[in-house]
């Protein structure tokens, strides 16, 4: 592993519009090599589908992707115990020795070849698009195969084995920075990226997920709201199971926008995990693409909004890998970029192809689920005998007085 994480390509202004910085897209095909085997939910094949959906309609044109060398041991420490690093090391060069310890040679958490050196290189390229955005030297960058949100200092765990969200908000505080928020809508908790923040005031975490009462990992309940000088800057909603798009974006605009207000982030992270859309088979939110695109849109002006336009966006889970995936990401890039794409745009003759070659399926046809993603603005009124309304409320009364806010307002 080298020093530091470092440029190994270029990367073009793309994107870049009333004098704002251009855009990084972190790419390497060495990504699909974080691969579990056949089988395992997270497949690789969700990575590669993004990229050349992407590339069909045009998204990446003039981008010339960045590549990053592997996260060496010092930037991994920044968030992971040095037992841990050496388990995963002994894993990747003995994968069928691995029994389990610290998660890793799990069901979950399979040991595979190289596993270190592949698990690495997707922090090395958070790592190195966060130094760019705090430098200056880009607006917003976009890692989709980052967001390993569940990875903790000592333990694989939810398909995570290193968490570079973790370790790229450490280096930017390590570089200076004095308040980093960070935004998580995968439909799972964002347990790892908050426990490595849960007692440091300079963090903000915020997770919005289906409840831990129904799914994994069984945390993330609003009373979990930071420790010591922290406190009120770990935010959990916890959403019912079912919860559909006009409740989930109501539940967004109820606690995201104030508490990002407040904060004043210096730089945004987000992870966009699509495993919240009603398909995803491990899972049991019922958002629509639609709502999923909506929600990066708000959180790009957000960060435009509240961080100075620094904005690094995350992958994450996801598990319907051919028809939700790319479309989500796909979008995600596109926002990023600044060149968002209509809903209804067609799919790509070429792409469809090869998903009906390959997966001998029918693709989506277009890049929209046909939902309006409209919702009811909180500020219309809160109800006490709507489920979501009361699990928003739960949250807004944890964390709201801490950071200066009124929860009823």
């Amino acid at each position: 592993m080298t020093a530091t994480a470092s440029t190994a390509g270029g990367s073009a202004p793309v994107g870049a519009h009333d004098g704002r910085p251009g855009v990084d897209v972190m790419w390497d095909e060495a990504f699909l090599g974080y691969d579990f085997g056949p089988g395992h939910p997270m497949s690789p094949v969700r990575l590669d589908l993004t990229m050349r959906l992407a590339a069909e309609l045009g998204v990446l044109d003039g981008v010339v992707p960045l590549r990053a060398e592997p996260a060496d041991a010092r930037l991994l420490a920044l968030a992971h115990s040095a037992d841990y690093l050496d388990c995963v090391h002994r894993a990747g060069q003995w994968p069928a020795a691995a029994d389990g310890t610290h998660g890793i040679g799990t069901d979950d958490t399979p040991a595979f070849a190289r596993m270190d050196e592949v698990s690495a290189h997707y922090v090395g390229a958070s790592v190195l698009a966060a130094e760019r955005l705090w430098a200056g030297a880009a607006g917003h960058a976009v890692n989709i195969a980052g967001g390993m949100h569940h990875a903790l200092s000592s333990e694989a765990a939810g398909f995570c084995v290193y968490n570079d969200a973790a370790v790229a908000i450490s280096r930017l505080l390590e570089l200076g920075a004095e308040r980093v928020a960070y935004v998580d809508v995968d439909v799972h908790h964002g347990d790892g990226v908050e426990a490595a923040f849960y007692d440091d005031p300079r963090v903000l975490t915020v997770s919005l997920h289906e409840s831990g009462t129904t799914l994994f990992p069984g945390t993330g309940f609003p009373a979990s709201s930071g420790a010591g000088a922290a406190e009120g800057t770990a935010v959990n909603v916890a959403l019912p199971a079912g919860t559909g798009d006009a409740d989930w974006l109501r539940a967004f605009d109820a606690v995201v926008p104030p508490v990002l207000a407040e904060f004043a982030p210096q730089v945004l992270v987000s992870q966009h995990g699509a495993d919240s859309h009603v398909s995803d088979p491990l899972a049991h939110l019922a958002l629509s693409l639609d709502a999923q695109r909506r929600s990066y849109e708000l959180l790009h002006d957000l960060a435009h909004a509240h961080a100075g336009g620094r904005w690094l966006a995350l992958g994450g889970g996801g598990y319907e890998v051919v028809d939700v995936v790319p479309r989500a990401w796909t979008h995600l890039l596109a926002i990023a970029l600044h060149r968002p794409l209509d809903p209804a745009t067609p799919t790509p003759p070429g792409w469809r192809e090869h998903v009906q070659h390959r997966f001998g399926r029918t693709p989506p046809a277009r890049m929209t689920d046909g939902c309006p993603a409209t919702y009811r603005p909180w500020a219309e009124g809160y109800d006490p005998d709507a489920p979501v309304d009361r699990a928003v409320m739960a949250t807004r009364e944890a964390v709201f007085p801490a950071l200066g806010l009124d929860p009823q307002l």
